[in-house]
């Protein structure tokens, strides 16, 4: 097939996505008592390519309430549990992720601690290269949330499953 017939091919074919999600630590947003009209996550699949967008997710448990207030290691910890439930629902680690986008409360403030978390669940997940990753301090979408991380994982599938 020459680039010009791939191109083609591809321009036409639809992309084949998906909401992603894990009910047994996250519930979904719509759920809340309050409707929010998000995915927990997107998978994409290109051609045995597949790209999982992982929504800005915290420490907030199957019920969809915040948890472990006021103690951001707590939070750290609890939201990268949380996407690296997400991750295996689709048959991905945290070896795939690509970038990761972190927003915290107080920048200032949390920012070492943040680092500290991050730097042992990386090293626990034994991660090299490291993930492209911005720190970003925002307001969040709950006054009780310290911290929220983004994630972009992407891996090959094996030759069976394309």
């Amino acid at each position: 097939m020459t680039v010009q017939e791939l191109l083609k091919e591809v321009g036409t074919a639809p992309v084949q996505k998906r909401a992603i999600t894990n009910l047994n630590v996250l519930n979904e947003a719509y759920a809340y008592a309050k409707p929010s009209s998000f995915s927990r996550g997107m998978r994409i699949d290109l051609n045995g390519l597949v790209i999982l967008l992982i929504s800005g997710t915290a420490s907030i448990d199957e019920e969809g309430k915040s948890i472990h207030i006021g103690d951001f290691r707590a939070q750290c910890r609890r939201t990268f549990y949380n996407i690296t439930q997400l991750l295996k629902a689709e048959g991905a680690t945290w070896k795939d992720i690509v970038r990761t986008s972190c927003y915290l409360r107080d920048i200032d403030r949390d920012y070492a601690e943040f680092n500290e978390e991050r730097t042992a669940f990386f090293k626990e997940q034994a991660l090299d290269p490291l993930p492209a990753s911005t720190g970003i301090q925002a307001k969040l979408c709950r006054p009780e949330l310290l911290v929220e991380i983004e994630a972009i994982a992407m891996f090959r599938l094996p030759k069976t499953q394309e």
